[in-house]
């Protein structure tokens, strides 16, 4: 596939066999589904989202037992539109999936669900998913609508098949969920909500350019030019860092959050940054970019998590 082909072309229904234009029944299930919504980043980012509603109904001084009703529209509301925008995703790639060994199992390869079904579902559950955070405040509603479009448009259907920028045009709509949650509580959007939208934001490159590294062949024959494939890992790596490095001072803007938060988030920022460091003494990239993959996700957790245990 030629790098300049964009998702514009991609028209032709992945086939598996003669009877593959019309999935049949018995052959879908409800795994087959989480698998379309990407349950695991789904989940994952539910917990920042999650942290947002939180910290929105103690910085409101209203707790969060007055807002029952708003956070689990919000959390159900944000899960749908990730769903969606994630579906939606799967729906536009399916060109390029079967080229990807970690795509390569996707219903919508496989043929276990046609195009157009996979198409209709996301929609719906996009359209689903932003009537649920309405019901919260109209702030929620309209975030979540632009990280959707900014996922599925700016980023899947262009800049993905164009230019090395694509991480950093992914990272705006990677890092909406808290801010989803705190304006689900308080529409008006404390400086907080943006350090936590700051915090998602710098935390999307250095994640997903380790996967990008590991991945790094499978994204040159789909022809996808990730960084790792246009620029080689040593400029890969550089940027992790720098990432990595503005993240840190970001994290620490929220100190009022208590010394517990503030020295645990210190420790996290600087071990990860050491661990960036090390990667241009290490001989072995991707052994380096699997360690950045996975400390990236234990940072997230642990940091997000923190940030409601010391407000309980």
């Amino acid at each position: 596939m030629n790098k300049t082909n964009t998702v514009f072309e991609a028209t032709e229904v992945i086939k598996t066999g003669p009877d593959s234009s019309v999935a049949s029944e018995q052959q879908r299930s409800w795994k087959d589904y989480l698998v379309l919504a990407k349950q695991g980043i789904v989940t994952s980012n539910l917990i920042t989202t999650f942290a947002g509603i939180y910290l929105a109904a103690v910085y409101t001084s209203t707790g969060i037992g007055a807002h029952l009703d708003s956070m689990i529209f919000a959390l159900l509301g944000a899960a749908l539109v990730m769903a969606g925008g994630c579906t939606l995703n799967n729906y536009i790639d399916r060109d390029i999936d079967p080229i990807m060994e970690r795509t390569k199992d996707r219903p919508t390869v496989t043929g276990r669900f046609t195009a157009n079904h996979v198409l209709i579902v996301g929609l719906l559950q996009a359209a689903l998913g932003l009537g649920f955070l309405a019901l919260t405040t109209p702030t929620a509603a309209v975030i979540g609508l632009i990280g959707l479009f900014i996922y599925v448009v700016l980023y899947t259907m262009w800049t993905k098949r164009t230019t090395t920028l694509n991480t950093v045009v992914g990272s705006f709509s990677g890092a909406v969920p808290p801010l989803i949650g705190w304006a689900a509580i308080d529409g008006s959007l404390h400086s907080y909500a943006w350090l936590l939208f700051f915090i998602m934001f710098f935390w999307q490159p250095p994640h997903f350019l380790a996967l990008a590294m590991k991945r790094v062949e499978e994204y040159r024959a789909a022809g996808i030019p990730m960084l790792p494939v246009v620029a080689g890992f040593k400029m890969t790596k550089r940027q992790m860092v720098v990432y990595v490095a503005a993240l840190l001072p970001v994290s620490l803007m929220l100190y009022p959050f208590g010394v517990v938060y503030t020295i645990v988030a210190a420790i996290l920022g600087l071990g990860w940054l050491a661990l960036g460091i090390a990667g241009f003494m290490m001989k072995d990239d991707i052994k380096w970019a699997r360690l950045m993959f996975v400390y990236s996700l234990n940072y997230l957790t642990i940091l997000f998590v923190l940030m409601v245990i010391v407000h309980i």
